[in-house]
């Protein structure tokens, strides 16, 4: 995986070396083993803050070089406000925060956490060392020269200095250091270059989940062909990559209980094909797979936690290329479930691949519900944005613990329209049905296509193509790519789906 900090924890104790992150509340007020860290510094910190108008406002710092007493080399104080009103998402942010005051450079740094007015669980804790690992995400294995004197960097040591160590360490290890993972290991298959993460690249990497207990079946042309899986295929004839369908089952609660299951849209590369996009920000099409990457970060999360709960996470693997043998506008194909679709546009590929997979796992899994993830169309981002993932759904159950879990994580989701009036907008004069409505509800018709393949299943569709890449900065996330949808949907299955 890419660079990440390194964790430990640890009693307060005497400062050796390094970097100091200490918390401070509004009025500025320390917890008791902060304040006993600090008395070899004197008014030095009091002075400081009156000097810069520090008060320990939430989203304040005050940074202090060699501070006198201390054999430190920084100090660094951090507003939090009013700890007693801080939420999960807070304290993630909080470690993003703390993360993003210490220098890249850094060899290690202690991190005091406590606060004056409220007690921390290690649950608490266990938040706070999240938000620093998202924080200290790069991607940069394939840069070869840098700056004179500059090196890579190895990774910070972080300790974090706590009440109780053995259990912080034991609720970061048993619950959130594997949703770290999760979300770095999709960060990283979506910032992957399509030359190195191709179809059957990216199906071997999905294998790795193997390790973790997690079933893996790689389904290849031939096996598509016979299932008859003919709309995946489409899309990826055109490419001298082969597509692949992954099937990944985590069984983790009872034998006889129904799973509960995850689909990807996985497009490697999407030129278009023959409806072929623009030049301008093509590049940007590696990253066209993060709803699969999502779904194996959040397979790694639910078999590294040890999940008590059946999970089945499905992608389908395609390359979109435009080539003497790709499809073409005006074709037909015929789906899995035996439903025709004319291609107006080759460019509205990643409906087809999920209705091969949605009708797959809805009849060979039979699962309580399914949610599926792709980066599917440009108008959610013009109705939502980057900040909210457009949800559409056929269960009013399910999208209110969806919302809930967003709120939660701060990965959130906005339901959007689906219904009969939207379905005269993609009926065929030649088929059952084509792959795209025209410019009028991009986003609704796309999901009325796939709301085809579900039969009455309880279902979920994400578009997150403003949300997964391209992701807007801030305290947890510095990559192109966010990683996003493995903390909601982790949150989702913790919250209800557990026994």
């Amino acid at each position: 995986m890419a660079n990440a900090s390194k964790l430990a924890f640890s009693t307060f104790a005497t400062l050796e070396k390094g970097i100091l992150v200490v918390f401070c509340e509004e009025g500025l007020k320390f917890g008791p083993a902060t304040r006993k860290a600090l008395t070899p510094t004197g008014d030095l910190v009091q002075r400081a803050a009156q000097a810069d108008r520090f008060t320990g406002k939430s989203g304040t710092s005050l940074d202090i070089v060699a501070p006198s007493g201390l054999p430190v080399v920084r100090l660094v104080v951090l507003g939090v406000g009013k700890a007693d009103k801080l939420e999960a998402q807070d304290l993630v942010k909080l470690g993003g925060v703390a993360m993003g005051k210490i220098p890249t450079r850094a060899e290690e740094a202690t991190i005091f956490v406590e606060f004056s007015s409220s007690s921390l669980k290690p649950e608490d804790v266990a938040e706070i060392a999240l938000g620093t690992q998202l924080r200290a995400y790069t991607f940069d294995r394939y840069k070869t020269k840098r700056r004179e004197g500059e090196e890579a960097p190895a990774g910070t040591e972080i300790t974090f200095a706590v009440s109780n160590p053995t259990a912080t360490e034991k609720a970061w290890t048993r619950e959130r250091e594997p949703v770290a993972q999760g979300v770095i290991m999709a960060r990283d298959l979506i910032n992957e270059p399509a030359n190195v993460l191709f179809p059957d690249a990216f199906a071997r990497r999905a294998a790795l989940l193997k390790k973790l207990g997690v079933a893996v079946e790689v389904l290849d042309v031939p096996a598509m062909k016979k299932l008859g899986m003919n709309a995946l295929l489409g899309v990826g004839q055109g490419s001298r990559k082969d597509s692949r369908v992954v099937i990944m089952r985590w069984y983790g609660g009872k034998k006889s209980e129904a799973p509960i299951a995850f689909i990807g849209k996985g497009v490697t590369f999407d030129t278009g094909g023959v409806s072929i996009k623009p030049a301008a920000g093509m590049e940007d099409m590696k990253g066209d797979m993060a709803g699969a990457a999502c779904v194996v970060g959040l397979m790694h999360a639910l078999a590294a936690r040890k999940a008590k709960v059946n999970a089945v996470g499905a992608i389908g693997i395609v390359e979109n290329m435009a080539d003497g043998n790709a499809q073409r506008p005006g074709d037909i194909v015929k789906t899995m479930n035996g439903q025709t679709i004319e291609i107006i546009n080759t460019d509205a590929e990643g409906r087809l691949v999920l209705a091969d997979v949605l009708h797959y796992v809805n009849t060979r899994h039979k699962p309580k519900f399914m949610i599926d993830l792709a980066t599917l169309t440009g108008a959610i981002i013009v109705a939502l944005g980057q900040e909210y993932a457009g949800m559409f759904s056929n269960d009013d159950k399910l999208c209110e613990r969806l919302t809930k879990a967003g709120m939660a994580t701060m990965e959130r989701v906005w339901r959007m329209p689906l219904g009969p009036e939207y379905d005269k907008q993609i009926d065929s004069k030649f088929a059952d049905m084509k792959n795209t409505g025209g410019r009028f509800g991009g986003s609704i018709t796309a999901a009325q296509l796939l709301a085809r393949f579900v039969d009455k299943t309880p279902w979920v569709h994400l578009d997150i193509a403003g949300t997964a890449l391209g992701s807007p900065q801030n305290d947890i996330n510095k990559s192109w790519s966010s990683g996003w949808g493995v903390r909601l949907l982790n949150q989702l299955v913790a919250d209800h789906y557990e026994r």
